[in-house]
């Protein structure tokens, strides 16, 4: 049965809450990076088009995973077909407001796993910056990360959306200057995990 404009309301706010709840939380673990999370929290509290939705081009939120092995020491990562780099599975809200489901959701299409489970709490934040590719100029995403666990079947398989997958060794990504600064970030803070 359809739901009614007050039970999508209902639905709508408790999402943005539960998001403030997060990101509160967020700032309380990661007090150096409160920065950031005043820009997440900016823009939820905007009035205007959904922040939720991809179409609103001056910025909307993502979300992503930091899937990791068995044995917490490798991550996978995908070389992003329309980025050209070597980063996190993940991808738009298209409208869901439950960012850890999205990210969740994004592993199990981009890399095919089953078994795959997520922790509910925000591993990691990002806003970065999305050139202009075709009509779609560039915008900001905003992008919560989650951890995602792999099952017993490592066995990926590449989708549409990658050039190719692998796993990685998470200590050699923290200690690679070259690599993509949020993702020896978020290497640092899984490694801190693991002490």
């Amino acid at each position: 049965m359809p739901m009614n404009d007050t039970a999508v309301s209902a639905t709508h706010a408790s999402g943005i809450d539960a998001l403030h709840h997060e990101l509160r939380d967020y700032a309380r673990r990661w007090p150096a990076e409160a920065a950031v999370v005043d820009l997440f929290g900016g823009l939820l509290g905007e009035s205007g088009p959904d922040p939720f939705m991809r179409q609103r081009l001056a910025g909307h939120f993502t979300a992503s995973s930091w899937l990791v092995d068995r044995s917490g020491q490798r991550v996978l990562l995908t070389h992003h077909r329309k980025l050209d780099r070597w980063l996190q599975l993940g991808g738009h809200a298209d409208g869901d407001r439950d960012l850890a489901r999205v990210a969740l959701k994004e592993a199990e299409e981009e890399s095919g796993l089953p078994g795959l489970t997520v922790e509910g709490v925000i591993f990691d934040l990002d806003r970065h910056w999305i050139p202009e590719r075709g009509d779609v100029p560039g915008h900001w995403h905003y992008d919560a990360r989650y951890v995602v666990h792999a099952g017993e079947d490592e066995a990926f398989v590449v989708s549409d959306e990658s050039h190719a997958l692998a796993w990685r060794e998470i200590e050699a990504i923290a200690g690679d200057a070259n690599a993509d600064e949020s993702m020896r970030r978020m290497a640092v803070k899984w490694m801190a995990r693991l002490v």
